[in-house]
């Protein structure tokens, strides 16, 4: 077994996010971040009930796209909760995909008036969507329908949310909410040493004990370091073809400047050979008009070049 040189897992591998927010024991470290997450909309969530991945979905295919966690607060609304580590093309599209699951979940049989409850699809993105970029201190998209005119919503009840964590880049002195601390946490909790004072409160002290490396069975830290090492692996190839794309970006743009270099030389050159055979033909006496002929030129150019 490897020896880590973190004290605490890392947030962003499956075995660390399902570690701290998919397991029974830990269950009101989920509720509190939903809470926090969703306070203005949702109020408090008393309870929340794990419910089956492998339940959703209408074929085998469907069933084995669903991952990460999905459960049901007291109200029966439904939340599906993701961490996605890289770019994926059609990202969004997935997370839409995966709203119709609990959507469909909640037909029933005879005579079903078409009620349904509230689905909220929440992705914890270690990446930055392309289309995101040109807003560096916005984190936060929180997505509904709503008519394009008015932007009043039209349907409350279905909701994405996409935490783009990059972005997030507050320090430990800057946090304001309690919000805010738990964002901090996912993003930075493998780097951390001990417990900072300003997160000494019950439910984040659970946070480092449950993330404590040194208390795992030899089974947990077999999964974890599988874990880790996919996660590692994948950082490692992303980072490795972002450096390659760079490398190979910067020797073209010197191609192209050595390119346009040697033609703004060889247009250079040939203006100044025109312009010494100009100044010996009319230095013999040849008239002006005689030598911008020779030279394919108008008398005008042949001056302008003269005089330049």
């Amino acid at each position: 077994m490897a020896e880590f040189i973190e004290k605490y897992i890392n947030p962003f591998t499956d075995f660390g996010f399902k570690k701290l927010f998919g397991e029974e024991l830990n269950k009101d470290l989920l509720l509190d971040f939903l809470n926090e997450l969703l306070r203005e909309e949702q109020g408090q969530i008393k309870d929340l009930t794990y419910l089956k991945t492998e339940h959703l979905g209408l074929t085998e295919s469907d069933r084995k796209a669903i991952f990460d966690l999905y459960c049901e607060n007291e109200r029966g609304e439904k939340f599906i909760v993701e961490l996605q580590k890289s770019k994926q093309n059609f990202f969004k599209d997935r997370t839409v995909y995966y709203s119709t699951f609990p959507i469909r979940e909640q037909a029933k049989r005879a005579d079903w008036n078409f009620e349904l409850k509230a689905v909220y699809t929440i992705a914890i993105l270690d990446f930055v969507f392309d289309s995101d970029k040109n807003e560096p201190e916005k984190f936060r998209y929180d997505v509904k329908l709503q008519d394009i005119e008015t932007n009043k919503i039209f349907y409350d009840k279905l909701t994405f949310i996409y935490l783009e964590m990059p972005k997030f880049k507050k320090s430990i002195d800057e946090l304001a909410t309690r919000f805010e601390k738990w964002l901090y946490l996912i993003r930075n909790l493998n780097q951390l040493e001990r417990i900072p004072e300003s997160l000494r409160e019950r439910i984040f002290e659970k946070v480092f004990e449950t993330a404590e490396i040194a208390k795992f069975t030899p089974e947990q830290i077999l999964s974890y370091e599988d874990s880790l090492k996919y996660y590692r692996d994948l950082k490692n190839s992303l980072d490795t073809a972002r450096e390659e794309g760079e490398a190979e970006g910067i020797i073209k743009g010197e191609q192209i400047g050595i390119a346009k270099g040697e033609q703004l030389g060889i247009v250079k050159g040939k203006l100044e050979g025109k312009l010494e055979v100009a100044r010996n033909m009319l230095s013999i006496g040849l008239s002006l008009e005689v030598v911008a002929q020779a030279l394919e030129l108008t008398e005008e150019e042949l001056k302008k070049w003269l005089n330049s």
